[in-house]
């Protein structure tokens, strides 16, 4: 890590005197054997949790492996955060089990069609979630919200009662992240009935940047940068069909600045998205992201800076990289320009409803 790297003056806040003193006694604890991380006892709980066997095609084996072996090996969890971790790990495979329950039920909601969506990324930190708030006025916007992302079957349908139960429960896990690190909810807000980014329902493809921004796992990123995203994307789809294939109406606006590296993967994915490109000054940015891995990092670890994890993200030359590559992408072709609107972080600000930002609901 270079000496002028943010992340090496980057330091946590103080946890919660009850959070201090859990993590404390856990260390006396055989944290492993209380708090399983392994590949059996994840998938056994998530088969009777559920009472489902079949998690889909393997092709999520491996990463989840991967992952896995860096979670033990690298990650150096806290008591909590090994608590935390199990939690959303068979989170994660209790929701691939029931999508894959439900489309070999419902085959024919394989031949949804997911039309011209619209998505936001940029740098991390660069305005995405605030220009998602603004488009999401659109009353014909429709965006994933974290009770479907955590809960998707069965998918809402028009009539249904209200509010959905899945509600509640989703906000209680999520705002957890709050109760463990008050800071977090300056940074960013987050609610069982809120948008939430791609991520946050492709967790399950085990083939996400999702996880290395939560934990320091640098081989399972290293893993992630050289893999296919199309298996990601593919589930990613599947989630969409899902969730609008009981009639709701609504026109997909999504958000993930994790797309950027892959926007060539996007547009073979959805080759008739639209993509709103919030563009802010890196420096500014990278301070930002800094600040909130460490956060997220600090949640689950006493050494949140240990690795590179998610580093092409925190540090000048690959968020450079990435600039420059998508430039690339731009004047070569291989995404269309015309399916492209920059907007400048702030200029937000100065006018956060001009034209040409909300357009691409309107084309």
């Amino acid at each position: 890590m270079p000496s002028d790297d943010r992340r090496r003056h980057w330091q946590p806040r103080p946890r919660p005197e009850w959070l201090a003193r859990v993590n404390e006694e856990g260390r006396v604890l055989d944290a492993c054997g209380v708090v399983p991380l392994d590949e059996r006892s994840l998938l056994e709980t998530a088969r009777r949790n559920t009472g489902l066997d079949d998690f889909g095609d393997d092709g999520w084996r491996e990463p989840f492996r991967i992952l896995l072996r860096a979670l033990e090996e690298e990650a150096d969890l806290t008591f909590w955060g090994r608590v935390m971790t199990r939690s959303d790990l068979l989170g994660h495979l209790e929701v691939r089990l029931r999508v894959t329950d439900w489309f070999a039920r419902h085959p024919e909601t394989a031949d949804e069609e997911i039309a011209a969506p619209v998505f936001v990324t940029g740098l991390p930190r660069s305005g995405t979630t605030i220009m998602q708030e603004i488009l999401g006025a659109d009353p014909r916007a429709r965006t994933v919200r974290m009770w479907e992302a955590r809960f998707p079957v069965p998918p809402p349908a028009p009539g249904d009662p209200a509010p959905d139960p899945r509600i509640a429960k989703a906000d209680a896990l999520c705002t957890m992240q709050d109760r463990v690190t008050p800071e977090w909810a300056a940074m960013h807000k987050v609610g069982g009935d809120l948008p939430v980014e791609c991520i946050e329902f492709t967790y399950a493809s085990f083939l996400s940047d999702a996880f290395s921004a939560s934990f320091q796992v640098p081989s399972y990123s290293a893993y992630v940068a050289k893999a296919d995203p199309a298996p990601a994307f593919a589930w990613h789809k599947r989630v969409l069909q899902l969730l609008q294939s009981t009639g709701r109406p609504g026109h997909w606006l999504l958000k993930g600045p994790t797309h950027l590296p892959c926007l060539p993967q996007l547009f073979d994915a959805y080759p008739d998205a639209r993509i709103v490109l919030m563009l802010r000054d890196p420096v500014k940015a990278l301070a930002s992201v800094v600040d909130v891995c460490g956060t997220l990092f600090w949640m689950r670890s006493d050494d949140p800076f240990s690795g590179d994890s998610y580093g092409h993200f925190l540090s000048v030359e690959p968020v450079v990289a990435n600039l420059e590559r998508l430039i690339g992408w731009l004047e070569s072709g291989a995404i269309p320009r015309a399916r492209v609107q920059p907007v400048r972080y702030v200029e937000v600000f100065a006018d956060p409803v001009d034209e040409e930002t909300v357009y691409v609901l309107n084309a």
